[in-house]
């Protein structure tokens, strides 16, 4: 067993032992006549650990470069410098892991595009350690929620055989092989495949999940989804995490204030958690996150309707390079407008038109709306999609002829309608979007530890 002491447990003082043995990563290091010194992190918190070596001991410390990986058996002693309390006293130095003159991250500095191209060595930094840590912990908070109201964690498929949000941007999963596709009247011949049907990688776990709340009543999936998205913008990648609860007897009152309840949880839960790395965000990156955690905290979401939206915009069409029309969707410009300006924080916009929104979104009770909200963010746009769920049959039917849906495809679905239909809503969140915001980071790419977008994969 390899015997260590924790960056982390020495500088928060949890460590209680005088000598120990630390292993790391030099960050930084510096050589005077009598005294060099290094400091090092093994990743458990965002402030470097310094070792300070005695000349007179260590006659050959050539193997302290940035980046490699070392051994150090020393004490404890008090630190006389400002950034922290406590560093070791070297008595004992060994290189692990050596690095040469080609290490690409010897700068203390690089742009963010640059640790973009190399995303296996960027997390040494300080950015992206810090992102991985509050990623660690946003995730705990998740299920930490969940579990605290009533939940059951599931797990989804990740290969299904429809497009749940229609679009047409599923990645095709297939076994057969691509320079010798088997052809049956023109068409391709899936009696040959794995599966004996077309099938694809899932765009969201929400069709799978809703047998199970309508039998276990409350349920979550957390895990990955994919989209062959054509967008290349900041806030799309090909594949994301997504956080997809369905609730029996639900209305899209109750999934509004879920949604509401849950972000102000995982902010609060960060907040706590989180303390260094959010003033190291707030120092680099985003000079207000920390006001952007208490509006979360402790002020109440807006909310308003797609028509009402719509009056509102048109009032203050002459700001805007598109106009507001109704059964047009909210525009990145209409959606800075009402977050940015007319609201100042996060705005629930509900009952879009039908034409608008899946075939599985409840219709309302004008025939031409759907019970359904986007809760929309400043900076980072459409943060969570939810609505109630078409629980009747009949209506279901028709909105799914209007879709073009291959009822086919669905009939276990449409099952659950036939048999012990009840209310329920549910909603989607993505996870990295949920990230970006509270950690001020600005492009989806950087939050994710190897990011997939269009034309671009490691």
């Amino acid at each position: 067993m390899i015997e260590r002491t924790s960056v982390k447990s020495i500088l928060e003082g949890e460590c209680k032992e005088e000598r120990v043995t630390v292993y790391g990563w030099v960050r930084t290091a510096r050589s005077g006549k009598n005294v060099a010194f290094a400091s090092i992190t093994d990743g458990s918190v965002s402030s470097p650990l310094q070792i300070v070596f005695d000349r007179d001991k260590f006659d050959d410390i050539s193997g302290l470069a940035t980046g490699a990986c070392i051994k150090i058996t020393g004490r404890i002693v008090e630190s006389p410098g400002a950034e922290q309390s406590r560093e070791i006293s070297a008595e004992n130095l060994e290189i692990i892991g050596p690095v040469g003159d080609d290490y690409p991250l010897q700068k203390k500095k690089h742009s963010i595009e640059f640790l973009r191209s190399m995303p296996h060595l960027r997390v040494r930094t300080n950015t992206f350690g810090a992102v991985f840590r509050m990623s660690h912990h946003l995730s705990l908070a998740i299920h930490r929620f969940f579990d605290e109201n009533g939940f059951f964690f599931i797990h989804a498929p990740l290969i299904t055989t429809s497009d749940a949000e229609g679009a047409g941007e599923a990645f095709q999963v297939t076994s057969m092989p691509l320079d010798s596709i088997t052809l049956k009247n023109g068409n391709v011949d899936y009696s040959t495949d794995y599966f004996k049907r077309q099938a694809f990688l899932t765009v969201s776990a929400q069709l799978e999940a809703e047998p199970l709340a309508l039998a276990m009543g409350k349920v979550y999936t957390f895990g990955p989804t994919f989209r062959a998205d054509p967008s290349d913008t900041r806030f799309h990648t090909a594949e994301f995490w997504m956080i997809e609860p369905e609730m029996a007897f639900f209305d899209l009152d109750d999934d509004i204030s879920l949604i509401e309840d849950f972000i102000k949880f995982t902010a609060r839960y960060l907040h706590d958690k989180c303390p260094e790395d959010i003033s190291f965000f707030t120092r680099f990156y985003e000079k207000e996150l920390k006001e952007r955690y208490n509006m979360l905290m402790e002020s109440d979401f807006a909310r308003i309707t797609y028509d009402d939206t719509l009056e509102l915009l048109k009032k203050n069409s002459d700001r805007f390079e598109v106009a507001p029309e109704w059964g047009s969707d909210i525009s990145t410009e209409y959606e800075r407008f009402l977050t940015d300006e007319h609201f100042g924080g996060p705005v629930f916009v509900t009952d879009y038109p039908a034409a608008m929104k899946p075939f599985y979104m409840r219709l309302n009770d004008d025939g031409k709306t759907v019970a359904c909200t986007d809760l929309l963010f400043p900076e980072v746009g459409e943060l969570v999609g939810g609505s109630q769920r078409e629980e009747r049959l009949d209506i279901l039917n028709l909105r799914a002829k209007e879709c073009n849906i291959n009822l086919n495809d669905y009939s276990w679905y449409f099952d659950l309608r036939k048999w012990g239909s009840a209310p329920h809503s549910g909603f989607g969140l993505g996870f990295e979007r949920l990230l970006m915001y509270l950690t001020g980071m600005e492009n989806i790419r950087d939050v994710i530890p190897f990011p997939r977008s269009k034309g671009k994969m490691m």
